[in-house]
C-alpha cells in the first residue's frame, strides 16, 4: 500500500514570489490544436499494477481478484452527500458526513483475557527465564507490568467514529480529494473475505499516513488494522486515545525503534498479543509538502502468506555475497565466478529477532525483498515525473516549451507500453501546465529571443531544485531500469572501443550526436556487461524470484525492442543450409540421460549486435544512461574519498561522512547534485560494504565500519573506480 501525493487539476501550487515572475503561456493557445488529448491508459482498461509473485504465490496470482470489476474510474473519500447513507432530506445533506460515519462498519476488538494469554505463552516465559528475571512457567502481571499499556491496545468503535468524522473534516481542509481505484477496493474486499487476516505494509511519506490509511479502510468497511507507529509520544493522554483507536505505540523507555525490536521482551509480547497487522516502513522518502493537493492511494494485489510459506519457492538461500561475485571481474577480469544471486542478509541483520531459525530468516527477507518490489512497481507515474525526468536526463541545458510537450507525450507512450500506470489525464496543454505550475520554485523560465510564445524551460542549477526534481523522477528511473542497465552495457562496450582509438578520439568523438556507430556488439560480452551492473543494483529494482542473469538477457531483449540495438547480420562463407562443411558442428557423447539429443551438440551462433541508425537512436541511448547516472557517479566520488575516512568510524558517523563528500564532490563539479541526495548516500554506503571496501565490526555494542586492507592499496580502489566509471555516461 503506497500513498502518494497525486497531480490534479484544479489546484496548482505556485510560490506567490516566483508566480509574478513566471511569464504568461500563452502557448497553449498555439499548439493546443495540434496535440491530442492525453489518456492514463491503453486500451478499455487501466493496466493491472502490484501483481503478486507468479512464482511464489501462483494461487494468489490466479484468483485474478479484480478480474471481473474493469473500473477505469476512482472515489473521492472527501466527496460525502446523501447517497452514501440510507437517508435522503434537506437535513441530512446537512449532517450527511456524521451518518455516513455512523453507517460504516466497525470490528472491535476489545483486550478481555490477552493478558492471560500473554503470560501463558512459551515465547514470552522463555525470554524472561533467559534474562533471569523468573523461573521457567512463573510469568505474572507484575512482570509484565512495562508492556501491559503495548498489550491492552484495543479499538474502540464509539472513539473510531468520532475520529473518524474529525479526521474526515481535517483532511477536507486540507486535501482537494483523496482518491482510491475501485479496483484496488474490489481487491481488498474479496481478499477480506477468504477468511484469514489481511497484514498491510506501507510506505509513510509523512505523519498524516498514520490516519490516512486506516480512514480509507474505516470508510470503505473494512477492518481498521492495528497500526505500529514508531513515533516516540510522552502524552500520556494522547497515547490513552491512540491506544483505544488500535495504534501500538513504542515502549517510553527506547529511544529508537531498532533500540525497542532489540528489546529481549519486545517481539514475544507483540506476537503473543495477537497484533494482526503489523504497518512498517519499508522505505524512507522524503516528506511531501502538501498545500491543498490530491492524494492517492496505491494499493498492491494481496497474497497468501501461508502460502508463500508452504511452497517453499521463496528463497534465498543460494545467494552469495556480492564480494565474490564481482571482486574476481573488478580486481583480475575474470568472470568465473560472475554467476549468482546477491546476498541481501542485511535487510534482517542478526540482532534483529535473534531467536528465528535461519531458515525463518531468510523467509523474512525474501517475504521484505518481495514487499520492496511491489512497493515500487504499484506506484503510478505523475506529471511532475514525466517533466522532471526530462529536464534533468535529457534536456538539462533547457529546452523550448512546444519541444517539452512533445516529449512528455512521447515518455508517456512508452510509460504505458510496459504496463505501468499514470495519476493523469486531460489535454497535454493542462497536464504539462500543471506540471510546471508545481515544478517553478526548481524551474528557470525565460522567454525565447526569437519566439515570445515558446519560452525556455530549464531545470534551476541549485542543490534543492535538482534533488527535489530527482525525487519526482527516482520512479521513471524503476520502470525503464531493464532500458538503463542494457544502455550502460552498451555505453561500457563502446567505452571500449573508444580507447583502443586513443584519448583525442574518446574526447572528441565517443558520443557525439551524428558519429556512425558502426561497431558489432557480441550478446555474450554485452549480457556479461549488463550482469555486472546488475549486481550492484538496490534489491527494490528486480524482481526478487528473478535470477540475475535473466534479468541481464531481457536488459539486452528491451533494448532491441525499443529500436536502441538491431540484429547485426554476420556474413557467412558456407550456406546456412550446407552442414557437411561445418566443422564440428556434431559430435558424440557418452550420456545416460534418455532425453540427450545430438543438437544439443551444436554450438549457436554468436549473436551480435549494433547501435541503429534512426535519429533518436543516440539520443534514446544516452537518455536511458543517464537514468543511472547519479547512483553510478556516487560510487565513483565514494571511491575517491576513501582516503579522508579515519576508519574504522561508527556506522552513522561513517555515512554521514561520505554523504559529506558527496556534496562536496557536486559542489567541486558544480552540478550533479542527484548523486549526493541521504538516500543515493545510503546505497553507496551499503553497495561498499557488500563488495569488501567497507569491512563492518562490532565495538562496544554498535556497528563500526572500516575501509578494507586490500582497498587502502592505490591500486584496488583505481580499478574499482575503472569497472563503476565504465558504466557512467557523462
Amino acid at each position: 500500500m503506497v500513498q502518494e501525493s497525486r497531480d490534479g487539476f484544479g489546484e496548482a501550487v505556485v510560490h506567490p514570489a516566483t508566480q509574478q515572475k513566471r511569464p504568461a503561456l500563452s502557448w497553449a493557445v498555439r499548439i493546443k490544436k495540434k496535440l491530442k488529448t492525453v489518456t492514463p491508459y491503453l486500451g478499455k482498461f487501466r493496466p493491472t499494477v502490484g501483481q503478486c509473485c507468479h512464482q511464489c504465490t501462483p494461487d494468489s496470482l490466479g484468483k485474478k481478484l479484480g478480474q471481473t470489476t474493469p473500473s477505469l474510474g476512482f472515489q473521492n473519500l472527501l466527496r460525502v452527500n446523501e447517497t452514501h447513507t440510507r437517508y435522503r432530506g434537506w437535513l441530512v445533506r446537512r449532517v450527511c458526513g456524521l451518518l455516513f460515519v455512523r453507517g460504516c462498519k466497525v470490528y472491535p476488538s476489545p483486550a478481555t483475557d490477552r493478558v492471560e494469554r500473554v503470560c501463558q505463552s512459551n515465547r514470552v516465559q522463555k525470554a524472561l527465564f533467559t534474562t533471569g528475571t523468573v523461573p521457567m512457567g512463573g510469568v505474572t502481571w507484575e512482570q509484565l507490568t512495562p508492556y501491559l499499556p503495548l498489550i491492552n491496545t484495543c479499538i474502540s468503535p464509539s472513539l473510531l467514529r468520532f475520529v473518524g468524522w474529525v479526521i474526515l473534516k481535517v483532511f477536507g481542509s486540507v486535501f482537494c480529494s483523496i482518491q482510491v481505484n475501485l479496483n484496488h477496493k474490489a481487491f481488498l474486499h474479496r481478499a477480506s473475505q477468504q477468511g484469514p487476516p489481511l497484514v498491510y505494509v506501507f510506505v509513510p511519506q509523512s505523519v498524516v499516513d498514520y490516519a490516512l490509511i486506516p480512514m480509507v479502510l474505516f470508510c470503505h468497511n473494512l477492518r481498521v488494522p492495528y497500526t505500529l507507529c514508531h513515533l516516540q509520544i510522552h502524552n500520556n493522554w494522547l497515547r490513552s486515545v491512540l491506544q483505544r483507536l488500535g495504534v501500538v505505540l513504542l515502549p517510553l523507555g527506547p529511544i529508537t525503534e531498532q533500540e525497542a525490536e532489540t528489546d529481549c521482551l519486545y517481539s514475544p509480547v507483540m506476537t503473543s498479543a495477537g497484533v494482526l497487522s503489523a504497518l512498517r516502513c519499508v522505505f524512507s522518502l522524503l516528506f511531501s509538502r502538501r498545500a491543498r493537493g490530491c492524494v492517492r492511494i496505491h494499493l498492491a494485489q494481496p497474497f497468501s502468506l501461508k502460502e508463500m510459506c508452504n511452497t517453499g519457492r521463496c528463497r534465498v538461500d543460494g545467494s552469495r555475497p556480492l564480494l565474490e561475485l564481482l571482486l574476481p571481474t573488478i580486481l583480475h577480469n575474470r568472470s568465473d565466478r560472475l554467476f549468482g544471486q546477491r546476498m541481501m542478509s542485511w535487510v534482517l541483520p542478526p540482532n534483529y529477532v535473534p531467536e528465528l531459525s535461519q531458515s525463518e530468516r531468510d523467509l523474512s527477507i525474501a517475504l521484505t525483498l518481495h514487499l520492496s518490489y511491489s512497493i515500487r512497481s504499484c506506484m503510478a507515474v505523475m506529471s511532475t515525473s514525466l517533466v522532471s525526468c526530462l529536464l534533468l536526463h535529457k534536456h538539462r541545458k533547457g529546452v523550448c516549451l512546444s519541444v517539452l510537450c512533445r516529449d512528455v507525450a512521447w515518455l508517456l507512450e512508452e510509460v504505458l507500453f510496459r504496463n505501468r500506470d499514470v495519476g493523469f489525464g486531460g489535454s497535454l496543454v493542462g497536464v504539462v501546465y500543471h506540471a510546471l505550475s508545481l515544478l517553478v520554485p526548481h524551474l528557470i523560465i525565460a522567454a525565447h529571443p526569437n519566439d515570445r510564445s515558446d519560452p525556455l524551460i530549464a531545470p534551476h542549477p541549485s542543490l534543492s531544485a535538482t534533488l527535489s526534481l530527482s525525487c519526482h523522477a527516482q520512479i521513471l528511473t524503476h520502470t525503464f531500469i531493464q532500458e538503463a542497465v542494457g544502455a550502460c552495457a552498451v555505453s561500457a562496450m563502446l567505452y571500449d572501443v573508444a580507447t583502443c582509438g586513443g584519448d583525442d578520439w574518446v574526447k572528441g568523438q565517443q558520443y557525439r550526436g551524428e558519429m556512425e556507430f558502426d561497431v558489432a556488439l557480441c550478446q555474450d560480452e554485452l549480457t556479461e556487461r549488463a550482469l555486472q551492473l546488475t549486481h550492484l543494483l538496490p534489491p527494490e529494482y528486480i524482481p526478487p524470484c528473478q535470477s540475475s542473469h535473466d534479468f541481464a538477457l531481457d536488459a539486452v531483449d528491451t533494448l532491441v525492442r525499443c529500436g536502441v540495438l538491431v540484429m547485426e547480420e554476420v556474413p557467412r562463407d558456407t550456406p546456412i543450409c550446407d552442414f557437411w562443411k561445418k566443422q564440428g558442428t556434431l559430435a558424440w557423447s557418452a550420456t545416460d540421460d534418455p532425453n540427450h539429443s545430438d543438437s544439443e551438440c551444436e554450438e549457436g551462433d554468436a549473436r551480435c549486435y549494433k547501435l541503429s541508425q534512426p535519429s533518436q537512436c543516440p539520443e534514446l541511448l544516452f537518455f536511458l544512461c543517464s537514468l543511472m547516472a547519479g547512483y553510478l557517479r556516487a560510487l565513483c566520488w565514494a571511491t575517491d574519498g576513501l582516503d579522508l575516512l579515519q576508519t574504522p568510524l561508527p556506522e552513522a558517523v561513517c555515512l554521514a561522512q561520505i554523504h559529506s563528500h558527496l556534496r562536496d564532490s557536486a559542489q567541486r563539479d558544480r552540478g550533479h547534485y542527484e548523486s549526493c541526495s541521504a538516500e543515493v548516500a545510503r546505497m553507496t554506503v551499503r553497495t561498499l560494504t557488500d563488495l569488501g571496501v567497507l569491512v563492518e565490526g562490532q565495538q562496544r555494542g554498535c556497528v563500526f565500519l572500516g575501509v578494507s586492507q586490500l582497498f587502502q592499496q592505490t591500486d584496488s580502489k583505481k580499478k574499482l573506480r575503472s569497472f563503476v566509471s565504465q558504466f557512467l555516461y557523462d
